[in-house]
């Protein structure tokens, strides 16, 4: 729990750093693709089709699931702040709770 507690913001941020890196570079690949496609080399509408939406599905993809990435680190940084609770005999003041479980939001923010 102790390696958890300690490193989820960076296995979290990771991620979606990873995610954001693969983004940004199949973004810019496709765009530099569009810029100087040539529409005379293709013979068939389908083989436009296929190579207009090459590598699109990492884009999708990615997209889609930041957002849940940023989701599974709220819940386990929520996790790990019940634990924690469960964990200490002594009472805990409402505004320490607060203040975990308010941090446990930054990571469904970063994933949007």
């Amino acid at each position: 729990m102790d390696f958890l507690r300690a490193s989820l913001d960076y296995l979290v941020f990771g991620v979606l750093g990873l995610m954001s890196l693969l983004m940004v570079a199949f973004a810019i690949e496709r765009w530099l693709y569009l810029r100087r496609v040539d529409l005379s080399r293709f013979s068939h509408p389908d083989e436009l089709y296929v190579a207009l939406t090459r590598h699109t599905t990492v884009l999708y993809t990615v997209g889609a699931n930041a957002p849940y990435v940023g989701l599974l680190g709220t819940v386990i940084g929520i996790l790990i702040t019940f634990y924690d609770l469960s964990r200490t005999p002594e009472t805990i003041a409402p505004g320490a709770i607060m203040l975990v479980l308010a941090l446990a939001l930054k990571a469904p923010a970063a994933g949007l």
